[in-house]
């Protein structure tokens, strides 16, 4: 995802904090009530190349990106959430209740100290750079304290971050690093057959959504955020899901990166047929809301004789959904949606 804006914290910075919870009365495993291990316990995972246990369900979870938080939320555990943080959207239709009483400590990135004042036994996150230097606290920092972190398989498989910008894909994502993310989670807390549920109900919708379509010969291009220097899907993260999903072409398949920013004149050289526009509600970057895009598009003297444009063949949707999350879904239901709606359903 395009960087969110927040402050980074210092490794000492975040080490008094630890210091500070532990002369309050031990760290947070060692403050859970149960007094031996439960069934099932403890739980192992490999996680973007680190190992994970688990000793016991988690009761103050901490979930620091809101794709997370919406898969915790959709498998019934938001009593264990003790906070969330990084919004972009708002929640997932269907989880309005649930979510209304989880404690949000920031909209954005979170510093280290607003996490470790929730005294969390588990620490979630959607993206390798919220749990790393420059993000909220690397993951051996909270791992030190025995809090145990996990990343998003999506973010870290066939994915190389270690270079600027959002990263760059070696493979091309699927689903099926969306459903790892929830079983791990249903896993750790363990509601394993919640989580079997939840797949077997996103993997029929992405079915259902697809039934009947032939996007072969339309063209599509994925906008995320930034008027200036746009950040623009490339060929492999989520919404290459979508494309795949649906028999579309992305016009900027021809790059790995996650979200290229790319200039405007190559953007009206391709010449898209549709639109996908997300529509956020974070205030970060510029153009971050679908009418502050589109007002953009139809008043720019480069983007607006597109075709797409002239034509106003828009799909919006959220940020979440232009993400590697469960809400992926929803883009391609959406999407399908939009081409029925244009006639380019094949």
């Amino acid at each position: 995802m395009p960087p969110i804006s927040g402050p980074a914290r210092s490794a000492a910075l975040l080490t008094a904090a630890l210091l500070l919870l532990t002369a309050c009365g031990g760290s947070p495993s060692e403050q859970a009530d149960a007094p031996g291990k439960a069934d099932g316990y403890p739980v192992t995972l490999k996680n973007c190349g680190r190992t994970v246990t688990v000793d016991a369900p988690p009761r103050r979870a901490v979930s620091v990106d809101q794709g997370t938080t919406e898969i915790l939320l959709s498998l019934g555990l938001q009593d264990r959430i003790a906070a969330t943080a990084t919004w972009t959207d708002p929640v997932m239709k269907g989880l309005e209740k649930a979510n209304a009483g989880v404690k949000r400590i920031a909209d954005n990135r979170p510093s280290s100290e607003k996490v470790l004042d929730q005294e969390p036994d588990f620490v979630a996150a959607d993206f390798e750079s919220t749990l790393a230097k420059g993000g909220v606290a690397p993951r051996e920092q909270f791992e030190k304290l025995g809090v145990p972190t996990y990343v998003a398989p999506a973010d870290c498989t066939a994915k190389d971050n270690t270079k600027d910008g959002d990263g760059v894909r070696t493979g091309a994502l699927t689903m099926d690093s969306v459903y790892a993310e929830v079983r791990d989670l249903a896993r750790v807390f363990g509601v394993p057959e919640r989580g079997e549920k939840l797949v077997a109900r996103l993997r029929e919708r992405i079915r259902k959504a697809a039934d009947g379509i032939d996007g072969s010969g339309t063209s599509v291009m994925y906008w995320f955020a930034n008027s200036e220097s746009p950040y623009l899907a490339g060929c492999c993260g989520a919404p290459g899901i979508m494309t795949r999903e649906l028999g579309l072409k992305n016009v900027f398949d021809d790059t790995h990166d996650e979200w290229p920013q790319i200039n405007w004149e190559t953007v009206a050289d391709r010449d898209p047929d549709v639109l996908v526009i997300g529509d956020l509600t974070r205030k970060s970057q510029t153009a971050e809301s679908a009418a502050g895009k589109i007002a953009f598009l139809e008043s720019n003297p480069v983007t607006k004789k597109m075709d797409a444009v002239r034509h106003k063949r828009y799909v919006l949707l959220s940020g979440q959904a232009m993400n590697p999350t469960i809400r992926t879904v929803e883009g391609v239901e959406l999407v399908a949606a939009g081409l029925r709606d244009f006639g380019l359903a094949g």
